[in-house]
């Protein structure tokens, strides 16, 4: 009878694990400091590093084929038309349909989401680094040449560096658009941010969504700030023409 009543009674409602009870939690409230406090070395640490690692994969690689498609257009100019156009293709395409016609060739891995991001930042890229490339000024490859440089000499000793501005300047938007696809990613696989956005949406638990969707605005406001750091030591012949 015990066994039959039990089994007639209606179940309880599911309600999701959220860590060690939290009367903010259990309250509903908008935000909980005490549950960051308590799932971040187990949920929320785990989630930026892995949104970090699938950044900088995915943006190394885009920017590795961008810059030798970049060399390649810049070697021989035809080609860099047929470039601009495929890789603004590629951006068009919206990120989950693009993860959709990958899924069926590298299934629902990681593989799925760093090519799919890494395709997103090659416009900005090729564009940005052949722009950079193109634009020595005439007078300095003559300066060059008249030293005796060769074409690669020119390239890694001139050309490059003062194309820095322009690469740096493709890395930034590359970097905070990835930032923000890498969001989406979590629609593949169980990794990054997004997945705690994604959760918390599922949950109602306003808590994961803000402590997450916040860390990816601080992570790309923060790459964002790295990048122009890194401009300034790379190219510090810029700050003393500021100064004279």
């Amino acid at each position: 009878m015990i066994a039959l009543a039990a089994a007639a009674a209606p179940s309880a409602p599911v309600i999701p694990d959220f860590g060690p009870t939290d009367p903010c939690v259990t309250g509903h409230h908008l935000f909980c400091p005490g549950w960051v406090h308590d799932n971040w070395g187990s949920t929320i640490q785990p989630a930026l590093l892995q949104h970090i690692k699938l950044t900088a994969i995915a943006v190394s690689v885009g920017f590795a084929i961008a810059l030798l498609l970049a060399l390649a257009a810049d070697r021989y100019r035809p080609l860099a038309p047929p470039f601009g156009v495929l890789a603004a293709i590629v951006y068009t395409i919206p990120s989950l349909a693009l993860f959709q016609l990958l899924v069926p060739l590298t299934g629902l891995t990681v593989t799925t989401v760093e090519i799919a991001l890494a395709s997103y930042t090659l416009i900005v890229l090729f564009r940005n680094t052949l722009t950079g490339l193109q634009s020595t000024p005439p007078d300095v490859l003559e300066a060059a040449r008249g030293m005796g440089l060769s074409d690669p000499q020119m390239l890694v000793r001139v050309r490059l560096p003062l194309a820095i501005p322009a690469i740096v300047a493709g890395l930034r938007v590359a970097v905070v658009l990835t930032i923000a696809e890498a969001t989406v990613a979590s629609f593949i696989i169980p990794e990054g941010l997004g997945f705690q956005i994604r959760e918390g949406i599922r949950t109602s638990f306003s808590t994961g969504i803000l402590t997450a969707g916040g860390l990816a605005v601080l992570l790309a406001f923060t790459a964002d700030g790295l990048l122009v750091l890194l401009q300034r030591v790379l190219t510090p012949w810029s700050r003393r023409w500021r100064v004279a």
